[in-house]
């Protein structure tokens, strides 16, 4: 763990220890429902807890709702921590976020796209839910960052979840309009 850059670097046995001395007094969003899934509320309480440690430690003016995250987690993986796309690429999305090797090498670069907080975790580290969901959340918050530089300052949590998925480019895409779906459900 030699830290050369200077940069905030979180390690898997950081992150597994904050979540187990923390999170699971928290209390809070994201709402007790399933979505009608099997695990749907399984993960609670680290998207509770990551989202409020993210939010706090990146100082977004417009927090991120858990909410928000537990939506985007069933549209992605529908609660599968072990959920993979389609095919045998080894460096294909994987888990409750759907993280890729991509994601995951920019997430720990120092010399990289972010400017400080890494989250140094490897591929196999990301079929961990507590991981995922940290690393996840990071990433859901630097996507909020690029699709700012594309839109302006009016940007908001919907956005970074269409830069996150990809659907920045269509924003009538089907997979946007059931995230939509749960959101609201969630919300009521």
């Amino acid at each position: 763990m030699d830290n050369r850059s200077g940069l905030d670097q979180i390690y898997p046995e950081e992150l597994i220890a904050i979540a187990e001395r923390y999170f699971l007094t928290l209390s809070g969003p994201p709402k007790a429902d399933s979505l009608g899934f099997d695990k749907g509320n399984d993960f609670d309480a680290y998207i509770r807890g990551w989202t409020r440690y993210w939010n706090e430690v990146l100082g977004e003016k417009d927090p991120l709702d858990p909410d928000l995250v537990k939506a985007l987690i069933a549209t992605e993986s529908g609660f599968n921590p072990k959920a993979r796309p389609p095919g045998k690429n080894p460096r294909r999305a994987r888990g409750l976020m759907q993280i890729t090797s991509k994601t995951r090498e920019i997430l720990k670069d120092e010399s990289g796209e972010l400017r400080d907080f890494l989250v140094n975790v490897d591929d196999n580290e990301l079929d961990d839910p507590n991981l995922n969901i940290a690393a996840g959340i990071r990433w859901l918050f630097r996507k909020k960052e690029i699709a700012r530089s594309k839109i302006g300052s009016a940007t908001g949590w919907r956005d970074a979840v269409a830069e996150f998925k990809d659907y920045d480019d269509d924003p009538q895409n089907p997979q946007m309009h059931k995230f939509d779906e749960y959101y609201k459900r969630l919300k009521k």
